[in-house]
């Protein structure tokens, strides 16, 4: 976003929720069809003070408009005269309309003031609606004098003496801001004390044009009390116009040009009487407010999560929620708190007991989210392809969107605490420290300036958070598979990382790196390098192999490792090490796709990281090619290798389940964090080649090489060990819905695999849900965790199953085929009570030998 589009400028105002684009006159039309002029400035910027229009410079603008227009450019000057005046009559209809549905219940209201049951107080009432009659009269009016002259236009017609005559009843506006502020103050408090006003004030019916197709939309009457302050520079600007529109000559010239001058003058004082000291539009010091950063982050509120837009201005850090209104375009915020940037400082769960506690979604249900949208999303691009099927797509899109916004509420865990000095505390959650360092840098740089504290009156606090919806940078809620069908889709598969090294650090550190990649909307920390101890050129050379999922961006955080135990003791998600440096490359498909590695360097904070990058795609990682070699352990079919080790699972197997349940039992993520490329191909060649030193290399490696290790024997083995042949079974027996039959189907099954393949499984199962699982509260890997890990590796359709039936329209397609079913397979057994080999031999259920 340009610097400059940034500003609150003191000449503009705020149209968003009811100029041009929220009058129905939307895309140059007006409600009757005509054409319509976009003089509203459509620059993000705006200013609760009501002010003329202003020049580049932010110079008061002359209502002396240029000189006169001469030959045809008067021709063309008068049709966008009429142009002017056609868009600002249709405004004018909605705008009546408007103050209509505030009269309507105002009415009955002074009716039953005076009976023995009233609503509200006479008093009340007339401070609630006050002068809403009178403004309601004097539009209605203007508005029957501008029609007619609009259906019979000609370049004579003369419209200046209305706009002169409506400038000169300005006064009724400067009574009405007077009191406006009473006037919320009043509803607010009615609205409390009265179930019956309250119902009233917030379904206030608004009718449509007399051409629109919307009959009425229901609007608080709080919206529409705000009405009049955001209308009353509107005249000022369309006077503006249609000055540069009007030949000099013309006898609407000095009116239009006298009318402008009542209007700026009116404007000018009724800025003074609102705060002379401050208006919203300014900090405290009197310099520009600017938006400097906004997003959606999850707010925890009274122990729920809600999500929230904030917006860092340069002196405040403002917190609103979108309201939705029945009429869908009208959108519109509502500040939930503010704090300026002078009062405001960052805690930590030590600081304070006041924050709520986290409540944290079990992962498989954020995974089992993630396989829905992914399968919705393949439904949305086959009945784009169906004839007539737009309707379904639409329904397929709501329901997408609805799990998406779920996920992006549940997801982040990540803390983000700020206080007010001077009153509450607040907790945010994020996916990832990247974010939390972002927003912690912005506010930080900020308050390096020397900032004052203010207090904003509802109007000017009223009038900002209006700004915001049209100063926003961040439009739409973050998520990967929500993207415009044009827009890259981003990569499945498998992303090859080596971090090489870093320099630029001032002085010798502890120093690691974490990598990230965004997988539906928000970022997941996927693998971290060692610690390269006590130095300022850390040379780590570490590769791994990250999962994307509709990814786009790799990001690379750069850390000083905490070795003082007194801060350690953090809640689970407070990640006490030191940033040092941070950095994000777009995942470009050209780049990454080739079959070389790409090199590149990040630059962070004055420190560069070098890494390089290749990517594979999902289908071609999981095609299982058989080793050359018979001789080795990988590629090469299970029972190949039990038969010549004379053993009932092989060795790699049996070692590294002991290595994982001896000392990455307590590893946080173990099995789902990446462990470093090198250090698994140098354990597969010792494993292939059977080197006596296998087991002092297992006994150094780490853990995570070593878990990882055990993966990849099992997704390059050339078929996968629950076997081609009974997959199609598997995926029957797992979607039986009597649980009777599922049982007997899902031993049956187990029964009919392979001694070996059998026996390997059974060892597996053992060692995730009796060792692995039961250590949940330390390592966060639940059943459902492992079942995400290991499913689709143990689980695989074979490549003639896979495409059967089937069109596969993509990479995300080929993601989510079958994966919710592969997981609940081998979760269905991880929930099992124990399964024991001779046992299962032993019982012969009442079901067909043949499969």
């Amino acid at each position: 976003m340009d610097e400059s589009e940034s500003y609150l400028q003191p000449g503009d105002f705020n149209y968003n929720t009811d100029g041009y684009e929220g009058d129905g006159a939307e895309d140059g039309k007006s409600q009757d069809g005509s054409e319509t002029l976009p003089y509203i400035d459509e620059s993000p910027t705006m200013s609760p003070q009501l002010c003329a229009p202003q020049g580049p410079g932010g110079e008061a603008v002359s209502p002396t408009p240029p000189e006169g227009l001469a030959g045809g450019d008067i021709e063309k000057g008068l049709e966008m005269k009429k142009l002017v005046l056609s868009g600002f009559l249709a405004s004018e209809e909605i705008y009546i309309n408007q103050l209509e549905a505030l009269l309507l219940p105002m009415r009955p209201l002074k009716a039953t003031a005076t009976t023995s049951q009233p609503v509200l107080t006479i008093q009340q009432v007339e401070t609630i609606f006050y002068k809403i009659q009178d403004i309601f009269e004097i539009h209605k009016e203007f508005y029957d004098a501008l029609l007619p002259n609009i259906q019979q236009w000609d370049e004579k017609v003369t419209v200046g003496h209305l706009f002169q005559k409506l400038a000169s009843q300005l006064g009724v506006y400067k009574a009405f801001v007077d009191n406006y502020k009473v006037a919320l103050e009043t509803a607010e408090k009615c609205s409390q004390a009265n179930g019956q006003f309250q119902k009233i004030s917030e379904n206030l019916k608004v009718k449509g044009p007399k051409d629109s197709k919307d009959s009425t939309t229901t609007v608080t009457m709080e919206a529409l009390l705000y009405k009049p302050i955001d209308r009353v520079t509107r005249s000022t600007l369309v006077l503006h116009d249609l000055l540069k529109h009007t030949p000099k000559d013309h006898p609407d010239f000095p009116l239009l040009q006298d009318a402008l001058r009542i209007s700026q003058n009116f404007l000018s004082s009724i800025n003074e009487e609102i705060d002379p000291r401050r208006t919203a539009v300014t900090t405290p010091k009197g310099e520009a407010r600017q938006l400097v950063k906004d997003g959606f982050l999850v707010e925890v509120s009274e122990s729920s999560r809600k999500l929230r837009h904030v917006f860092l201005f340069t002196d405040l850090l403002l917190c609103a929620k979108m309201k939705k209104t029945s009429a869908g375009r009208h959108q519109q915020y509502e500040c939930k708190w503010y704090i300026p940037l002078a009062d405001l400082t960052f805690q930590t769960l030590d600081d304070s007991d006041s924050f709520s506690s986290i409540q944290v979604l079990p992962e498989h249900e954020i995974e089992e989210m993630k396989i829905k949208i992914s399968v919705l999303k393949s439904e949305i691009q086959k009945e784009k392809k169906a004839p007539k099927g737009q309707s379904r797509v639409d329904r397929l899109r709501k329901k997408m969107n609805e799990q998406e916004s779920w996920l992006l509420l549940h997801s982040p865990t990540i803390p983000f605490r700020i206080h007010n000095k001077h009153g509450k505390s607040y907790q945010f959650l994020l996916s990832s420290d990247y974010e939390r360092s972002e927003w912690r840098e912005s506010i930080q740089k900020l308050q390096k300036k020397d900032l004052q504290g203010c207090v904003l009156s509802s109007v000017e606090l009223q009038v900002l958070t209006s700004s915001c919806f049209k100063l926003r940078t961040v439009h739409n809620i973050p998520v990967t598979s929500n993207k415009d069908d044009e827009e890259t889709p981003g990569l499945y598969g498998f992303l090859h990382v080596i971090v090489h090294s870093a320099k630029g650090f001032k002085e010798s550190a502890n120093l690691y790196c974490t990598l990230e990649v965004d997988s539906f909307g928000y970022f997941v920390s996927k693998a971290k390098t060692r610690v390269f101890r006590d130095t300022a050129e850390p040379q780590w050379n570490e590769e791994f192999e990250i999962e994307l999922e509709g990814s786009q961006y790799l990001r690379i955080l750069c850390y000083e490792k905490c070795y003082d135990k007194s801060m350690l003791n953090k809640d689970d998600n407070e990640i006490v090490d030191k940033i040092m440096g941070k950095g994000q490359v777009q995942l470009d498909p050209q780049t990454v796709q080739s079959k070389n590695w790409h090199m590149d360097v990040i630059e962070m904070n004055g420190i560069k990281v070098e890494f390089s990058m290749k990517f594979t795609s999902r289908d071609l990682s999981l095609k299982r090619t058989p080793s050359k070699k018979q001789s080795g352990v990988f590629g090469v079919k299970i029972n190949v290798v039990t038969k010549r080790e004379r053993s009932k699972v092989p060795y790699i197997v049996r070692q590294c389940i002991e290595e994982v349940e001896k000392r990455g039992i307590d590893e946080v993520g173990i099995y789902r964090i990446s462990g470093v490329a090198t250090d698994i191909q140098a354990l597969k060649l010792a494993f292939d080649t059977n080197t006596k030193d296998i087991l002092v290399m297992l006994s150094d490696m780490d853990i995570n090489a070593i878990a990882g290790t055990l993966k990849l024997y099992f997704r390059e083995l050339p078929e996968p060990l629950l076997t081609d042949r009974l997959y199609p079974a598997f995926m029957e027996g797992i979607a039986l819905s009597d649980p009777a039959a599922k049982e007997n189907c899902m031993m049956h099954l187990l029964r009919s695999l392979p001694d070996p393949n059998l026996m390997t499984f059974l060892t597996l199962l053992e060692h995730l849900k009796r060792r692995v699982a039961e250590k949940e509260p330390i390592n966060k890997m639940s059943l459902h965790n492992l079942a995400t890990v290991f499913g689709p590796t143990l689980l695989r359709p074979s490549e003639s199953e896979s495409t059967k039936g089937q069109h596969i329209t993509s990479a995300s397609d080929i993601w989510s085929h079958d994966v919710m079913a592969q997981v609940q397979v081998l979760l269905y057994y991880l929930q099992h009570p124990p399964i024991s080999f001779a046992e299962l031999k032993r019982n012969t259920l009442y079901f067909s030998t043949d499969v």
